[in-house]
Order: structure tokens, then C-alpha cells, then sequence
């Protein structure tokens, strides 16, 4: 049964561009007390809704719990699901979930897709880009890669969310667990480290009764944006890059362009 569980899991984790878009880290209790289980999923889906990867270690190059200044990697063995079993600090604070996945790449066997990837993620210049390079319209390539955070209340749940280092990221600018927290959820957008100006957020706002809203915001000049957050619902934040892959022409089945996703998640205590 085992040796089942690990093929299966391995089958699902080879099949993001199947089973959809987004990936996040779902904790399974985004307020816990000093000591309690933490248990968080890794998902990959649509509107919130996905499947659970299991943790295999060759599938990620990143994957950290962060709680003021102590660092600790994730461990755990070859395929554990949920992907995240740990226990909480015994320190109360903001605990961070940092999630970087190893490359993955997957295959366009038609124009059309692409050009509905573009449109959804407000790349509109990639279609012109596309053929201003030559490559092909049908069986060409895109390397990607997730680059997730998840904000956790341990205890109080005070302290503050900072940049990591991710090669793109959501930083929150406000504790949405915080005393003082004003029902405006204010984050920045990084790419390489610099804020992304007038960058594309895709919100998806889960109910308590499960159900999703989508929604679309932008960042400011300064990266920014400030989205309106209910009690009782959790979110996913979610903001794409795309850019020519630098291995583009080396080689006959070389990816030619590059997405790269940050994503955040957070509930709002009621």
C-alpha cells in the first residue's frame, strides 16, 4: 500500500498543468496555539480548489518555517501528505511558510492556450514577442516555477511578514491577525528582489461556506496593493512573471519562456 501511495503521489505531482493553474501552501489551521500540530498542504488547482502534492524532496529547492528570526527547513520523507507536518514553535508570534518548487515544464500544443494564458495574466505583449522570435506556434515549451509563502497566527500571531529572497514574492505589509489590523490587507509584489509596478493580482476570496470569489487588482508604482479582506474568509494571492526562457534556442525541446508564481495565503481571525 505504501509503494502504491508513493506512485500515486509522484503521478499527481508530475501533473500540474493538468490539474490547473495556482499552487499554495493550505494550512490546515492558520491560527494555532505554541505547540500544536502544524499541518499544511501543498496545492495545485483552480479557484482555491486543488489537489494535495506530497513532499518529495527533489520537487523543491526551498521549504522553511520562519518565526522572527529562527529558520527551520521542513522535513519530512518521500511521499507525507499533507506536506508540512511539523509541530508549532512553543515562541508565539507570526510563523511564515516558505515553499520554492524546482523547475517543471510543460507543452503548448496550441496557440490558442497560450494566447488565453497571456490574456488571463496580462501579458500583453507576449503573443508579438512570441513571433518576433520565431518560435513555434505549436509544441513549444515553458519552464516554471512556484515561489509560495502562508502567513500563520501561533498564539497572539504578532510580529510582521518580511521579504525572503524568493526569486519573486508577496511580502505582507500588514498582519492580518494583528490587534490593529483595519480590514485592508496591504502587500508587496517582488521580482528579484525589486517591487513589480503596475503588476496583475488575481484574489481568490474563500467563504466560510466554501464558496470563491475571484477578483483582479494591480499594483501601485511602488509594488504595492491594497486589497479589502472579510473576517471568516481565507485568501490566495496570486501574481505570475513571464519572460523569455534562458535556454530558448539551445536546443530542439528547450522551454522558450519562463513563468514564475508567487502566490500568498492567509485567513482573517472573525
Amino acid at each position: 500500500m505504501k509503494l502504491f501511495q508513493l506512485v500515486l503521489a509522484g503521478l499527481l505531482l508530475k501533473a500540474p498543468a493538468v490539474l490547473g493553474h495556482e499552487f499554495w501552501i493550505d494550512p490546515q489551521q492558520f491560527q494555532i496555539a505554541p505547540g500544536d500540530p502544524l499541518l499544511a498542504d501543498l496545492r495545485n488547482g483552480e479557484t482555491f480548489k486543488g489537489t494535495s502534492l506530497a513532499w518529495f524532496e527533489n520537487r523543491f529547492t526551498r521549504f522553511e518555517t520562519v518565526l522572527g528570526d529562527t529558520v527551520q527547513p521542513v522535513p519530512g520523507r518521500a511521499g507525507d501528505t499533507p506536506a508540512l507536518q511539523a509541530t508549532a514553535p512553543e515562541t508565539e508570534g507570526l510563523l511564515v511558510i516558505l515553499h520554492e518548487t524546482a523547475p517543471s515544464r510543460l507543452t503548448y500544443k496550441e496557440w490558442e492556450k497560450f494566447l488565453k494564458f497571456a490574456k488571463h495574466k496580462d501579458f500583453p505583449n507576449a503573443a508579438a514577442d512570441h513571433v518576433a522570435a520565431g518560435w513555434p506556434q505549436e509544441g513549444f515549451r515553458e519552464s516554471y516555477t512556484r515561489h509560495a509563502k502562508a502567513l500563520v497566527a501561533v498564539g497572539s500571531g504578532a510580529g510582521a511578514d518580511r521579504a525572503f529572497g524568493l526569486a519573486t514574492e508577496f511580502v505582507a505589509l500588514t498582519n492580518p491577525y494583528g490587534a490593529e489590523f483595519d480590514g485592508s490587507m496591504r502587500v508587496k509584489v517582488l521580482y528579484q528582489g525589486t517591487p513589480r509596478a503596475d503588476a496583475q493580482v488575481e484574489v481568490f476570496d474563500r467563504a466560510p461556506d466554501g464558496r470563491v470569489d475571484v477578483r483582479l487588482t494591480r499594483t501601485d508604482a511602488a509594488g504595492e496593493a491594497a486589497i479589502s479582506v472579510a473576517p471568516g474568509h481565507s485568501y490566495l494571492l496570486d501574481a505570475v512573471v513571464l519572460r523569455p526562457s534562458a535556454e530558448a534556442g539551445t536546443a530542439e525541446r528547450a522551454p522558450v519562456w519562463e513563468t514564475l508564481w508567487a502566490a500568498l495565503t492567509f485567513s482573517v481571525p472573525d
